[in-house]
C-alpha cells in the first residue's frame, strides 16, 4: 500500500512479486459531493444561529448591567396630589429635604408638563391631563460610593403630604432575574445547536463511509489502523466545518454591524424600545472575538464527531 500526496486519497497496488494489478486511486472521503455542500450549508446555518444567540445574550447582559448601575445610583420621590394641600409647595418641600440629606449628589423635580410627557408612550399625545391627579416625580442622584439611609429619608419626608420614596430595589431584582434567564436560555439554545450540528455531521460521515465502503474495508483488512482511516475523515470534515463556520460567523458579524448602524441612524418609539433592551447592537471587539471562537468550536466539533463516528463504525466491522 502506498500513500498518495493527497491526504484524502489512497493508492492500492499489488505487493512486489505478485501478479501486476492495475493501480486503484480512490478518494477515501468523497469531495465536492452534494452531501458535502449540503453539510457546509447546515454548518453555516447552525453557526449563524449560534452566533446570533451568543451576541443577543451578550447585548442583553450588558444592557441589563447598565440598567442596574443606573438605577442603583438614583432613587425617586413621588408626590401625589392630596386634597387641601398645594402640590407645588409639597414638591418644593420634598426637594429641599432631599437636597439636605447626607449622600445625595443632586435633585431634579419634574414639572407638571414633564411628568405628563412621561405618560405619552402609554397614553399618546394630544390628551388633556389637567384633570388627572398626575403624581409629581423628584429624581434624587446618589453620591458615588455613598450609602444613604433610606428609612431615615422616608421618615424625614413624613412632613410632606402624599410623598413616597422608591429606591428601585424591586426593579434591580427584576433586571437580575431577567438577565439570568436570558443567559440560561441562550446557553440552552447553544447546546441544542451544537447537538444538532453533531447529529448532522454523524449522518454525513456515515453516508460518506457507506459510499466508499469497499475501499475502507480493504484498508481495514490489510492493516490500516482505525486512527489512520479516521484521520482522513477528521481532516476532511474539519475543513468543511471551518468553511461552513466561517460563512455563518461572517454573516452573523455582518448582521450585528448592519443592525448597529441602523439603530444608530433610525428613530421612533419601536426602535427606542428595541435599543432599550439590546443597547446599540454594538458587540465590540469582545463580541466579535466570541464569534470567532464559536467558528473554531464548530469546526472542532465537526472533526471530533466525524472521527468518533468512524471509530464506532470500524469497531462494528471488527
Amino acid at each position: 500500500m502506498k500513500m498518495s500526496d493527497d491526504p484524502d486519497t489512497t493508492d492500492l497496488a499489488a505487493p512486489p512479486g505478485a501478479e501486476a494489478l492495475p493501480s486503484m486511486r480512490s478518494p477515501l472521503v468523497p469531495r465536492n459531493s452534494i452531501s458535502g455542500r449540503a453539510l457546509v450549508g447546515v454548518v453555516a446555518i447552525m453557526t449563524f444561529l449560534a452566533s446570533l444567540t451568543a451576541g443577543a445574550v451578550m447585548l442583553v447582559r450588558a444592557s441589563a448591567n447598565d440598567w442596574q448601575a443606573d438605577v442603583a445610583r438614583e432613587l425617586t420621590i413621588q408626590v401625589r396630589p392630596v386634597a387641601g394641600h398645594d402640590v407645588e409647595s409639597e414638591v418644593r418641600k420634598a426637594a429641599d429635604i432631599a437636597r439636605g440629606f447626607p449622600g445625595v449628589a443632586g435633585v431634579k423635580a419634574y414639572s407638571k408638563e414633564e411628568s405628563g410627557r412621561l405618560l405619552e408612550p402609554w397614553l399618546g399625545t394630544g390628551l388633556s391631563l389637567d384633570d388627572l391627579p398626575i403624581p409629581r416625580l423628584i429624581v434624587v442622584d446618589l453620591a458615588s460610593g455613598a450609602a444613604i439611609d433610606i428609612a431615615g429619608l422616608r421618615k424625614a419626608l413624613n412632613v410632606v403630604a402624599g410623598a413616597n420614596v422608591d429606591d428601585h430595589r424591586g426593579w434591580i431584582e427584576q433586571m437580575r432575574l431577567m438577565s439570568g434567564t436570558v443567559v440560561i436560555g441562550g446557553i440552552t439554545i447553544l447546546l441544542l445547536v451544537f447537538a444538532a450540528t453533531a447529529l448532522s455531521v454523524a449522518f454525513a460521515t456515515r453516508g460518506a463511509m457507506a459510499s466508499n465502503r469497499p475501499t475502507i474495508e480493504v484498508l481495514h483488512f490489510i492493516g490500516a489502523t482505525n486512527q489512520f482511516i479516521a484521520g482522513h475523515f477528521q481532516r476532511h470534515f474539519l475543513l468543511l466545518g471551518l468553511k461552513g463556520g466561517t460563512i455563518g460567523g461572517l454573516a452573523a458579524a455582518l448582521f450585528f454591524a448592519i443592525a448597529g448602524l441602523i439603530s444608530g441612524l433610525a428613530g421612533g418609539a419601536a426602535v427606542g424600545e428595541v435599543s432599550a433592551l439590546f443597547g446599540s447592537f454594538a458587540i465590540g471587539l469582545a463580541g466579535y472575538a466570541v464569534l470567532a471562537i464559536q467558528v473554531i468550536l464548530i469546526a472542532l466539533l465537526t472533526a471530533g464527531t466525524s472521527g468518533y463516528t468512524v471509530h464506532r463504525t470500524l469497531m462494528s466491522i471488527d
